[in-house]
């Protein structure tokens, strides 16, 4: 059945483009919402600039959780993805997590058609197939593996369409297809596994929600876009 799911998967989206910079020229802003456990905790934006080929893309996230009105935990970061026409050419980014500085720098190296990284928690290499993992990105459904925006580390997944759904997102009525992501290394401790399930607007190339469970139950959600 599994075999069945990711066959059907490749016939439904073929067309997905791994390269579509294009389709993004008419959004200046996304804006998502952070909960945990039904609460509101945080967002994530992000912003889109266009100089001729090239699109900037800005990532913003800021949430924290608290236990009895302390913060037990709180994360706040920024990045910026470079792309020329559709190649990811430059990776950056700073994140506090808690009392962690966390960091990205991935450059794109046309000689050897690689991406070297410098990270937090990576030094390396890795293909220029793989996404930076931010949930701006459609892409992220057909790649083969994504690099952590906060620490440069890079994980094989394994993405597995599962059905049609109809959700209701801020009142409104979307018909989307539902799908998870998961790390294809078992072996992976289970708290630094990729386990996501996502649901995504086909019709508008747009992730509308993300959800998974670690410490928590928390979700993604798109509210606007302009």
């Amino acid at each position: 059945m599994r075999k069945f799911l990711v066959f059907l998967f490749l016939i439904i989206y073929p067309s997905i483009p791994i390269a579509h910079m294009a389709h993004y020229n008419k959004y200046n802003k996304l804006e998502m919402e952070i909960f945990r456990n039904g609460e509101l905790i945080g967002y994530n934006y992000y912003f889109f600039t266009k100089k001729g080929d090239e699109t900037i893309v800005t990532n913003q996230i800021k949430f924290s959780v608290k236990l009895l009105g302390a913060t037990i935990f709180k994360i706040e970061g920024y990045g910026e993805e470079r792309y020329l026409k559709d190649q990811l050419i430059s990776y950056n980014s700073k994140t506090q997590q808690n009392n962690k500085e966390k960091f990205v720098s991935l450059l794109l190296n046309n000689d050897a058609a690689k991406f070297d990284i410098k990270g937090s928690s990576f030094n390396g290499e890795a293909s220029t197939d793989s996404v930076i993992g931010n949930w701006w990105n459609h892409k992220i459904l057909q790649a083969d593996s994504q690099i952590s925006p906060i620490s440069g580390s890079v994980k094989k997944q394994v993405v597995t369409f599962i059905r049609e759904e109809k959700i209701n997102l801020y009142g409104k009525i979307y018909k989307v297809d539902y799908f998870t992501l998961k790390s294809k290394d078992m072996s992976i401790p289970q708290d630094k596994r990729l386990n996501f399930n996502i649901w995504y607007d086909k019709k508008n190339s747009r992730i509308l929600k993300v959800s998974y469970s670690r410490m928590g139950d928390w979700e993604y959600r798109l509210k606007n876009f302009e």
